[in-house]
């Protein structure tokens, strides 16, 4: 079939192989979903670290919030596309291969995970002190603070961060797409641009902003419920 340029080259349906689209899209959603429980997880973790050392005068303290800020500010600037290059070595000592969705991971982690780092230490910062010295005065640990008091008051910030977070990681992925890692991205690249097939592109296109809206959507729909405020 010759491919037609210009504006109707967008609306050439039958150049579609959909089981091939449909197949891309559950790449994009399973690396989208594993790489945002990860982030999620690691994200976490880094967030409350930089929280809970942040403005202690211990040696350890201030060794450990500065290692942590420095990997966070680092890789929270190198644009993705450099960085998936960067890691390739990584990735296929890692993952035994430099290509295909699971490729991608580590490079999606590196880049989302110092993000919403900051974003969970801010959330926690948001807390009101009052509440954190009130439960502290009744005699709270460290740790019953942070399940009882941090988790539930910063809950619906984390939430929301994370859901801006998974919309950056779909953006990710399509990146990585580009240089091999599957999925839509890739699908729309080597199908769609480099085939001069506009149509693949475009719905390609439409269907990661689908996912976009439902990401949205849910993350939403979580907050309203467990804002209570």
């Amino acid at each position: 079939m010759a491919n037609i340029n210009g504006f109707q080259s967008y609306f050439q349906f039958k150049q579609i192989d959909w089981p091939t689209m449909w197949e891309a899209t559950g790449e994009t959603v399973w690396l989208t979903a594993v790489s945002v429980l990860l982030v999620a997880i690691l994200g976490f973790l880094l967030g409350l670290v930089l929280y809970q050392t942040n403005g202690k005068t211990d040696f350890m303290s201030r060794l450990l919030n500065g290692i942590i800020a420095l990997f966070v500010n680092v890789f929270r600037s190198v644009p993705f596309i450099i960085l998936i290059v960067l890691l390739i070595p990584m990735t296929k000592e890692l993952m035994g291969t430099m290509i295909g969705p699971k490729a991608a991971i580590p490079a999606l982690i590196v880049s989302a995970a110092p993000f919403y780092a900051r974003l969970v230490e801010l959330a926690f910062r948001e807390v009101d002190s009052g509440v954190i010295e009130a439960t502290r005065a009744l005699g709270a640990s460290k740790w019953q603070i942070i399940w009882q008091v941090l988790l539930p008051e910063s809950m619906p910030a984390l939430v929301s961060g994370l859901t801006v977070t998974a919309i950056s990681l779909l953006g990710y992925t399509a990146m990585a797409g580009v240089i091999g890692a599957g999925g839509l991205g890739n699908l729309a690249y080597t199908e769609g641009f480099q085939a001069n097939q506009n149509t693949i592109t475009l719905v390609a296109t439409i269907i990661i902003l689908i996912i976009v809206f439902i990401c949205q959507k849910a993350g939403d729909i979580i907050i309203a419920k467990i804002d209570h405020r």
